[in-house]
Formats: structure tokens, C-alpha cells, sequence
């Protein structure tokens, strides 16, 4: 602990910072990659006039909550008070819409990932670009206010993702990490900034609206991970810390995507590696050794924090139809006096679910809170489904719900795998679905017929991962590589737990999936009449 005291009092521990869709976390860490305390703040996002979105007032709130939980966390264990640090690093989720004006303000509500109002845009830009451009992507909710005519467009100065803004926020720097920046715009991977081409493309696409701007003058600039990215100012450490007790003048490294923070956490920034997040909404990167064939529009293509080529499937739900059900199910145990704690609820029934037939008994289930794009569902309508037949007991209906939330990655996945040809070595699954020892882990390696592994450091997941970011920047030697950083001095010898195939298992998720299919066009009609 003294050891420990003397890093956090020396200013060399590191901070990760993310922004999570249901928490916003804080982790820091020592010298040696450890966790040496965290604190979170859990939020919501709010469905207001047909958008899902965040207010100004829930970030700043969430971020100084989630620090100072952290800071008293240290002040408890450590009795010390954090005033300087190694280096900060924020992360958040990626995509979605933020556009200012020249002084700074907020000129319409931040639009989230989550929205699917863009289709039109994107299916213009697909075209245009011949490079798939996703309705969550920031130039498809730009150019949708643009075909919308929105007024506000042509007073834009600044657009940005979420983690963006803050590190903007923090230091004045326009900047963001090449991982983040893949979402908003395509990435050249040779010069590792956005596609000049496909720049050149848009601007001729709306030169006749006679906006006063070109997109890459309000596109943040592009850094890559190990990139000097500004230092804290001192209103960037009131806005962080209230309290006063954070110096300024600590360096940040560029901001990044909970996609790339992943792909850290999980020590698969290298080609044939893969992870997959597991949390509110769910997604798998694939690290590629060459570009795919042809234009998969369920595919996107975004990058590693050094700006690796990564194949990215996502899905906009994850877990959150299905803790809505365990929820249920410590409610009924409540009402009749069970004292059952959340953790032994979600160990329970998630074990429970491997009890059950290996095609969940011909129970169906969609767990869709919001729209997906890969299966063509514009809206969130969970729903079980099974017929008088149906095998219905709790084994088989949990098993049913943890099937369906890695459906679309399922979808994804095979595309690449089976279409494409791309091989991975393994893959490595972090979030919550993981959370519970071997169930998640087991179901995911069956679905896609890969050995899954997942480590202990995981756990922190992004946050950490960001961490490590920051401590990357300081700490680098010349020329030396992220996955190199990675594998030699943050993973070492750390291989994970990992659980192969079964193949009762594979067969029984394909047959599940030849359902889940079918069953798409009963989903995609209950969004149109209920």
C-alpha cells in the first residue's frame, strides 16, 4: 500500500476516463498496468423529440461524479489526495452528433449511436463513397441535417464525437484519436487521416448549399495512439475536479472510441486478433491482414488506436432486454421474501441457461430496444416468441435471451468469416455478458465457432484500457508499437481463461439462427402496427 501511496502522491498513476451508454467509469492505474481505484457514475440516455440524447448537464455531471467517486475511493484506501497525475486519457462511445458554433455552443442536442433517423444519408453516402458509411457514423447525421435543411448547419464551426468534446473541453485541442475519428469519417490507412478522396467527394456533393465551411475545416484533427495530444488547463481541471485539488498542466493522449479501448483491454490491436464487447449494445472488431473484397453495408470499417484496419459488426442492444428480465426475476423473488442478491440472481440464471437444449427448445426472442440496421428493424421491440410445442422451461427461455443478445453479431461475423474468408486466431470477449464465469464465454464461442478467451484484466474494460493509452504516450519507447507495448509490457505472460467450441453447441446455435431469421419478418411487422 505504501508503494502504491508514493505512485498516487508522485503523480504517476494513470487515468481512463469512459463514457460508457449506461456508466460513465474511472480507472486508475500504477506503473505496473494494476487498477488501483475506480469510480463510476451510472446514466441513462433520453428519448426527447425523436432522439436519443445525453444533455450537457448529464455529462458534466456524470464525469465529475464518476471522478470524485474515484478520488474518494483513493483519499479512503490510500490517504492521499490526488493532485497530479501521469497522464489522462478519455474515451466514449463513438459515432453519433455534436456540432458547435464558433463560440463554443452547443447549436442542437447531442444526437447519440443510437439513432437510426439517418438512413437516406447514408444510403447516399454509400454510394457516393462506395465505402459503407453507417447510419450511426457523425457525416451520416451531418448530412441528414443537410438534407432536412436544418438551420443550424451553416453556423457549424466544430463537429465532434463525445469523448471529442470533453478532451476538448479539458485542453482547448481539437483533436481526436485515428479509432474515434474512423467513425465520424473515413480513414486513409496510409496517411492515417480522413480519406481525401472521399473529402473532396462531399464537398462537391454540397457545394451548392454555399455552407461558409469545408468538412475537414470542422472535423477534428486526426492523432494517432502515442501522439502528444495538450495538457490539462486550469479550467479544464475545475471542470473535472470541482474541488480544486487537480493541478492542471497533466498531458492527455488523444481521446478514443469505446471500440479501440476495447481492442486495448483485451490485447487485440494485432491482425488476426478480434475482441468483442459485451454491454449495452454489443460489438466485434476483427483486426484484418488486408481490405475485404466486397462492400458489406453490415460491415463497418474503422481502425485500431494506430490505425490498424479493423472490421467492426455492431449491434445497438445488448444486455439490456436481457437484465430486464433477470430484474423481473429478483422482483418475483422479493415479493416472496428471497434474499437474493443481484449477483447470485444473474450466477443463477445464467447457469441455468447451459441446462438447456442446445436450440434454446424452439423458444424464439428478439431483445431489441432500439432499431437494427443489420437485421432491417427500424425499432425496439423485444418480444419472445414460441408455439404450443415450445419446449418452455427456464433453462431453455434463458438460454433463448443469452442467444439472441449475440445475434446480430452472429450475422456480422458470418459474413466475414464464411463470405469473406477472414481467419482469426481467437477471440477475446470483455462486458458484462462475461461478468458470470464461462456462461457468456461458452455461448459466444459456439455462436461463432471460434475459441473465446477472456482475461482478468478485462474486467475494467475500457476505462482500463484507456488508461493504458495514457500511460503508452508517457512511457513509449522510440518507435516502439502498441501491440508490441501491449504484448511484451502490459499482457506478458497473461493468456486468459479460454473455452473452445463444442460442436453440440455450433449445430445447436445454427439451428437457433435458421429461427432467428425467419422470425425477423414477424419483428420487422411488429414495428410497423404496434
Amino acid at each position: 500500500m505504501s508503494n502504491v501511496k508514493e505512485i498516487i502522491e508522485s503523480g504517476k498513476a494513470y487515468l481512463g476516463i469512459e463514457f460508457g451508454s449506461t456508466r460513465i467509469k474511472a480507472v486508475l492505474i500504477d506503473e505496473e498496468h494494476n487498477p488501483i481505484a475506480s469510480g463510476s457514475h451510472t446514466w441513462e440516455n433520453r428519448y426527447e423529440n425523436g432522439l436519443w440524447t445525453y444533455s450537457l448537464d448529464d455529462i458534466w455531471a456524470g464525469l465529475q461524479d464518476s471522478y470524485r467517486d474515484m478520488a474518494e475511493n483513493v483519499q479512503k484506501e490510500y490517504g492521499v489526495t490526488i493532485k497530479k497525475l501521469g497522464a489522462i486519457g478519455f474515451s466514449a462511445m463513438m459515432h453519433g452528433y455534436m456540432a458547435f458554433d464558433k463560440e463554443g455552443k452547443l447549436l442542437v442536442p447531442f444526437q447519440t449511436w443510437r439513432n437510426n433517423n439517418t438512413g437516406k444519408a447514408s444510403e447516399v453516402l454509400v454510394d457516393l463513397f462506395q465505402y459503407n458509411i453507417p447510419l450511426r457514423w457523425s457525416i451520416a447525421h451531418l448530412y441528414q441535417c443537410i438534407l432536412d435543411k436544418e438551420d443550424h448547419v451553416k453556423d457549424i464551426a466544430f463537429t465532434t464525437t463525445l469523448a471529442g468534446y470533453i478532451h476538448w473541453q479539458m485542453t482547448g485541442e481539437k483533436v481526436l484519436g485515428v479509432g474515434d475519428a474512423s467513425g465520424m469519417f473515413p480513414i486513409d490507412m496510409n496517411t492515417k487521416d480522413y480519406d481525401e478522396e472521399m473529402i473532396q467527394k462531399f464537398d462537391k456533393l454540397i457545394e451548392g448549399e454555399n455552407y461558409p465551411w469545408k468538412i475537414k475545416e470542422i472535423l477534428p484533427k486526426v492523432l494517432v495512439a502515442g501522439d502528444a495530444a495538450g495538457i490539462l488547463t486550469e479550467e479544464g481541471a475545475k471542470k473535472l475536479d470541482p474541488t480544486g485539488n487537480l493541478e492542471a498542466g497533466i498531458p492527455l493522449c488523444p481521446p478514443e472510441g469505446d471500440a479501440g479501448t476495447g481492442m486495448v483491454a483485451t490485447n487485440s490491436v494485432a491482425q488476426r486478433t478480434s475482441n468483442i464487447s459485451a454491454g449495452t449494445s454489443f460489438f466485434s472488431m476483427v483486426v484484418l491482414e488486408k481490405p475485404l473484397k466486397d462492400l458489406h453495408t453490415e460491415i463497418d470499417m474503422v481502425t485500431t488506436p494506430d490505425g490498424s484496419l479493423v472490421a467492426m459488426v455492431h449491434s445497438n442492444n445488448g444486455t439490456t432486454d436481457l437484465n430486464a428480465w433477470v430484474n423481473l426475476f429478483k422482483e418475483f423473488a422479493d415479493s416472496i421474501g428471497a434474499d437474493v442478491d443481484m449477483n447470485q440472481m444473474y450466477g443463477t440464471l445464467y447457469n441455468k441457461a447451459l441446462e438447456g437444449d442446445a436450440d434454446c427448445g424452439g423458444i424464439l426472442s428478439y431483445g431489441n430496444y432500439a432499431g437494427e440496421p443489420i437485421t432491417n428493424v427500424e425499432k425496439g421491440r423485444p418480444m419472445v416468441v414460441r408455439t404450443p410445442e415450445t419446449k418452455f422451461n427456464l433453462a431453455n427461455f434463458m438460454r433463448s435471451h443469452l442467444y439472441t443478445a449475440l445475434g446480430v453479431i452472429k450475422v456480422g461475423m458470418d459474413i466475414l468469416t464464411k463470405d469473406e474468408g477472414v481467419e482469426i486466431d481467437t477471440v477475446l470477449g470483455h462486458g458484462g455478458l462475461f461478468k458470470t464465469k464461462g456462461v457468456g464465454q461458452k455461448i459466444l464461442a459456439d455462436a461463432i465457432n471460434t475459441p473465446v478467451v477472456v482475461m482478468e484484466t478485462a474486467g475494467e474494460g475500457g476505462p482500463w484500457g484507456m488508461a493504458i493509452l495514457a500511460e503508452y504516450m508517457v512511457k513509449r519507447e522510440e518507435g516502439e508499437k502498441l501491440e508490441d507495448y501491449l504484448k511484451n509490457k502490459v499482457f506478458g505472460s497473461d493468456a486468459g481463461s479460454r473455452i473452445d467450441p463444442d460442436p453440440e453447441g455450433v449445430a445447436g446455435y445454427e439451428a437457433f439462427m435458421e429461427t432467428y431469421k425467419k422470425g425477423l419478418d414477424v419483428e420487422r411487422r411488429a414495428c410497423a402496427d404496434l
